[in-house]
Order: C-alpha cells, then structure tokens, then sequence
C-alpha cells in the first residue's frame, strides 16, 4: 500500500507551487505529485518525473515532511572535517608561539612541517592543501620575509642605491617648417 499524501495540499497547489518554483527539478517533483493528486499511479507520476517508483515514494515522504521545500536539491555534507575544534587550539597555540630550532628542527613552519606536527601530535594524517585551507580559515595567511643576510648593516641598502634618471623628459620646441606656397 502506497504511503498517503499529506492532505493540506491538492493538485492546483501543487501546479501553483511549481509555477513558482526557480528550482526546475522541485518543479518537476511538484508536477509528478500534482499527478498522484488527480490520481494518476505511482508509476505513471514516475514517468512524468522522469525517475524509478521508489524515488517518487521518497519524494512523497520529503513532502510529506517539509512540504514543498523538502524537494529541493540540497548540497551533500560531505565527510566530516579531519582536525578538530581541539586539534585546531593545539595548531594556533603551536604556531603563535612559533617554531624552536633545538626541538621542532626548523626556523619557520611550513605546510609540511605543520603537517608532520599534527602526526605525530594526534595521529591525524592532513594533505597540505587540507592544512592550508584550515590555516585560511583559521585567519592565518602565508607570509614569507625577504631573506636578510645577518651582518647586514642598517643603512647600507640606502648607500648602494642609485637615483634613477627620469624617464620623460620635456623634447625640445621644434620651429615649424616654412610652408612652401
């Protein structure tokens, strides 16, 4: 036995409702139910949707449920995030207190060496592109220095440099030609 449809709505709400739709696949469902409404057979609504009987029937319980919202087309979840609210706080703390030579091996953290920490910290395996787009939404951004040699003197950048010539110069007034009439 087929499960009912909800009985607040009818085969011209149903039109109306996919009239109004901007959404051409909730339109559609709208007008296989409207169908089931008038009468028509579930496999009769499932030709004029375009589908199998058992969809039509899980339309009829997103129907039944939400209405005519339940039948729009959602974004799946997707799989859950691999670093935690937890593993996030570690990786923030780590980072703003920054990298030691004599114990993490490195002066700056990189993508890789992040990576390897939150390994060998949590045994959580994360891509580098994983851990930049959660460093991104985190509020870090990359930032790479100029490298500076370390006995680099102060001023002595601004001894070196030379003042440039300037590019345009005023030309010169030409006469004009004598006309020749």
């Amino acid at each position: 036995m087929p499960i009912a449809v909800r009985t607040d709505f009818d085969a011209d709400t149903c039109r109306r409702a996919a009239r109004r739709s901007k959404d051409g696949p909730q339109a559609r469902r709208l007008l296989a139910l409207a169908a089931i409404y008038e009468g028509a057979s579930r496999s009769e609504a499932a030709r004029i949707g375009g589908v199998t009987v058992q969809i039509v029937r899980d339309w009829v319980v997103k129907f039944n449920a939400q209405g005519p919202a339940g039948l729009i087309d959602r974004k799946s979840p997707g799989p859950p995030p691999r670093l935690t609210a937890e593993h996030r706080k570690a990786l923030a703390e780590l980072i703003e207190t920054g990298p030691t030579p004599a114990i993490h091996g490195v002066v700056r953290w990189r993508l890789v060496d992040l990576c390897q920490w939150v390994w060998e910290e949590f045994r959580v395996r994360v891509a580098k592109q994983t851990m930049s787009r959660d460093l991104r939404a985190m509020g870090y951004r990359k930032l790479s220095a100029r490298p500076r040699h370390h006995a680099q003197a102060s001023g002595a950048i601004d001894a070196f440099k030379k003042p440039s010539q300037r590019a345009w110069r005023k030309s010169r007034t030409r006469r004009a030609s004598p006309s020749t009439t």
